[in-house]
C-alpha cells in the first residue's frame, strides 16, 4: 500500500512525468523544504523497486543501468532502496543468483549533501526506475541437488581460471585454462547424466550476464560462443547492456565462469599488444581494439566449436541432444523474435591478427578426451 504525503505526491507529479531540469528542480525544491516528507519519499522508492521486479528486472540489472546512465551516488541510493524493499519481503523465496546479487550491492551509505542536492539525486533515480520497460522473466532452475552447485569441482575451476588470469606467461595461462576446461567438461556431463537418471529431470533456467561498453559487440560475440559451446543459448540486449543466457544450471555456471575469465585474459592480452604497437611507433586506436576483440571472440568461438564437435562420445549423444532441444525450446519461448547483428568497425588488420593470436594462447588446440564423457566445452 502506498504511504505518501501531499508534498511527495506533488514533487513526483512535478518531476517524474516531465522532462528537463526545470521540472526536476521544482520537485526537488518541494522535497527540500519539507523534512517530514523523507520517509514517504523513501517508501515510494521501495515501491518503484518492487515494480521493477514485477517487470522482470533483477538487482544486478538495475544497478548496471543506473551505473551507466547516472552516477555512483545514485547507485548507493538504489542499493539502500533494494535492501529496504527486500527486508519488507523477507521470507519470499529467492533463487541463488538473486541472493548473490543482493550480497554484491554496494555497502557504502549515500553521500551526505544538502537537502536540495539529495532530493535531486533521488528524483533522477526515480525517473529512471519509472521508465524501466518489461523484460522477459527469468526462471532459475529448481534443483533438488542445490548443494552440488558449490562443489569442490567448481572451486577448483575457479582457482585454475584465477591463476590463468594472473600469470604473465601465455604458456602457463594456456595450460591452466586447458585444465579448467577438462574439469568443466567433467562437471557438465556428470550433471547431465545425473539429471537424465533422475525421476524428474531439471528444466532449463536463465540468467543475465552483463555485456558492457566499450566494444560490447565483440564481447557479446564472445559470450555467444562460450554459451553455444556449453549447450546454452545467449540473446543480447544491447540497449540494457546484458545478454540472457538460457541453459541448465551446471552449464550456466560454467558459462559465467569462463566468459568472465576470457574477458580478463583478453584485456591482459590487449594491453600487451597495445604496448607492442606503441614500441613499434604505431598509435593505438579504437579500431585496433575493436578489431582485436572481434578476432579474439571469433577465434575462441571456432576453437570451442571444434572441441565440441570432436569430443562427444556416441553413448552421450541422446542425453545431450535432449538437453539441447530443451534449451532451444525454452529460448524460443522467451524470445520468439530475435535479429542478427553484424559486427561494426572491424577494419584494423594488425588488431585482428593480434586478437586471433591472443585467442590461440588462451585456448589449447586439443585436450585429453574424457573416457566415456562428453564435455560441456567450457
Amino acid at each position: 500500500m502506498t504511504s505518501s504525503t501531499p508534498t511527495v505526491d506533488r514533487a513526483l507529479r512535478a518531476a517524474l512525468y516531465e522532462t528537463g531540469d526545470t521540472a526536476l528542480d521544482a520537485g526537488a525544491s518541494l522535497l527540500a523544504a519539507d523534512p517530514s516528507a523523507d520517509a514517504g519519499l523513501a517508501r515510494r522508492g521501495e515501491e518503484f523497486v518492487a515494480a521493477a521486479w514485477r517487470r522482470g528486472w533483477q538487482p544486478a540489472d538495475v544497478v548496471r543501468l543506473v551505473r551507466r546512465d547516472l552516477d555512483e551516488p545514485h547507485v548507493r541510493l538504489l542499493a539502500s532502496l533494494i535492501r529496504a524493499q527486500d527486508r519488507r519481503e523477507e521470507g519470499r523465496p529467492r533463487g541463488r543468483r538473486w541472493t548473490a546479487q543482493l550480497e554484491e550491492l554496494p555497502t557504502e551509505a549515500p553521500p551526505r549533501t544538502d537537502r536540495f542536492s539529495h532530493a535531486t539525486a533521488v528524483l533522477e533515480l526515480y525517473r529512471l526506475l519509472l521508465r524501466l520497460p518489461t523484460l522477459e522473466p527469468l526462471q532459475e532452475p529448481r534443483r533438488d541437488r542445490a548443494a552440488r552447485s558449490d562443489s569442490r569441482m567448481l572451486t577448483r575451476i575457479r582457482a585454475l581460471l584465477a591463476k590463468a588470469e594472473a600469470t604473465g606467461y601465455p604458456e602457463e595461462a594456456e595450460a591452466l585454462t586447458a585444465k579448467a576446461q577438462e574439469l568443466m567438461a567433467r562437471h557438465s556431463v556428470d550433471e547431465a547424466l545425473l539429471d537424465a537418471r533422475a525421476p524428474a529431470p531439471d528444466a532449463p533456467g536463465a540468467c543475465r550476464i552483463g555485456v558492457e561498453p566499450p566494444y560490447e559487440q565483440a564481447k557479446a560475440v564472445l559470450l555467444d560462443a562460450v554459451a553455444d559451446a556449453n549447450h546454452c543459448r545467449a540473446v543480447w540486449n544491447e540497449p540494457f547492456c546484458f545478454s540472457t543466457v538460457v541453459g541448465f544450471e551446471a552449464d550456466l555456471e560454467v558459462v559465467e565462469l569462463l566468459f568472465t575469465s576470457l574477458l580478463v585474459q583478453a584485456q591482459t592480452a590487449l594491453t600487451r599488444a597495445e604496448a607492442a604497437q606503441r614500441a613499434g611507433g604505431r598509435r593505438r586506436t579504437k579500431t585496433f581494439r575493436q578489431s582485436f576483440l572481434a578476432a579474439y571472440a571469433h577465434r575462441i568461438g571456432t576453437r570451442l566449436a571444434a572441441a565440441a564437435d570432436t569430443q562427444v562420445t556416441d553413448d552421450l549423444l541422446p542425453v545431450l541432444a535432449t538437453r539441447d532441444l530443451a534449451v532451444t525450446d525454452a529460448t524460443d519461448r522467451m524470445f520468439p523474435e530475435t535479429v542478427t547483428t553484424r559486427l561494426r568497425g572491424v577494419t584494423d588488420e594488425a588488431g585482428w591478427t593480434e586478437g586471433a593470436q591472443a585467442a590461440d594462447r588462451a585456448r589449447m588446440n586439443s585436450r585429453p578426451r574424457l573416457p566415456g564423457r562428453a564435455p560441456g566445452t567450457g
